[in-house]
């Protein structure tokens, strides 16, 4: 019997390449199908994508370079919107406000929070009763919490003035006006946000019980103090957590805009006047929406270069445990 596939002797080149396999038309149409289904079942996330996401954002970025109220139609000039803005003495205290709570009320949101979660995970009676209460603020609608708030920071009727009016009567002074003292609305704020620090005390505390037993054992073998265990084994092990709940906070506080909104509308004195504030009512109050498309991309670059420091130095303190430092 001949062999057909092995090519003759003295045959050409293009003779000895075996013919390719032959691709059946119903394994074509099936794979177009299955393409078809797969966009098909796809399809709404694509649509939500492309109309509240892609499209957004490329026109905010136009738009940052027209002149553009939301009602005419859009006239280009360039990047006039981020040389107005540069030079706006608002932009310059919006932003100092914002990297107030940045730097002040992040931290201590953070300090706050830790400190809790160490408390709450103690094995003591009842602690999932305790677990929960400090839980529920975080449930509340930031609004609700806001007019709760306003009510507890009100200088003559406030909860918070009547429990401080004997401390502060004993050196002849009032309590402070909070939310009606350039001084102290930040401050009052900062305090609100502590208040409502429940969804990071559950991700800290779900952190503190993956921290390896073992690790505390040996370490009370070698003597060490609570100090010591907390400083060398707990903040290493939770250490990514620390590292979530500070780039999530870094970018939520960043656009810190609803509590401001609903009690100080940037009061007294612009002392409340953060960044997305100021950019909601360039947009909606002021009508120039190309300015507040700036004044958008503006807040991206610098939130983007802040979470870009606090990644590129995490490498120096935050443990991955099996893993590389």
């Amino acid at each position: 019997m001949l062999d057909t596939d092995t090519p003759r002797a003295g045959a050409s080149p293009a003779a000895r390449i075996p013919n390719p396999p032959v691709k059946r038309k119903g394994q074509g149409n099936m794979a177009r199908r299955n393409l078809r289904n797969g966009l098909l079942f796809a399809s709404p996330w694509i649509v939500g994508f492309v109309c509240f996401t892609l499209y957004p954002l490329v026109a905010s970025m136009y738009y940052s370079l027209c002149a553009f109220s939301g009602l005419n139609h859009p006239v280009f000039i360039g990047l006039e919107n981020y040389r107005q803005i540069i030079s706006d003495e608002l932009f310059t205290k919006s932003l100092g406000n914002t990297m107030y709570m940045v730097i002040v009320g992040l931290p201590l949101s953070l300090i706050a929070a830790l400190a809790l979660a160490m408390l709450l995970n103690q094995k003591v009676r009842g602690i999932s009763v305790y677990r929960t209460i400090y839980y529920l603020p975080s449930l509340v609608p930031a609004v609700a919490s806001a007019i709760l708030w306003m009510w507890l920071l009100n200088p003559e009727i406030g909860l918070i003035n009547r429990l401080l009016a004997p401390a502060f009567a004993a050196f002849h002074s009032a309590p402070p006006a909070w939310l009606g003292d350039p001084h102290w609305a930040k401050p009052a704020l900062v305090m609100m946000g502590v208040w409502g620090a429940g969804g990071s005390v559950i991700i800290y505390l779900a952190g503190l019980q993956d921290v390896p037993t073992s690790l505390y054992e040996a370490a009370d073998l070698d003597g060490a103090t609570a100090w010591a265990k907390f400083r060398n084994v707990t903040v290493p092990m939770i250490s990514p957590i620390i590292f979530f709940n500070l780039i999530m906070g870094i970018i939520g506080t960043f656009q810190y805009f609803t509590q401001a909104f609903v009690m100080t509308q940037g009061g007294p004195q612009d002392a409340t006047m953060f960044y997305a504030l100021r950019l909601f009512n360039s947009a909606f109050i002021d009508w120039k929406m190309g300015y507040a498309s700036a004044m958008a991309w503006i807040l991206f670059a610098i939130t983007l270069v802040c979470t870009i420091v606090v990644m590129k130095t995490s490498g120096r303190w935050v443990y991955y445990g099996g893993g590389d430092e």
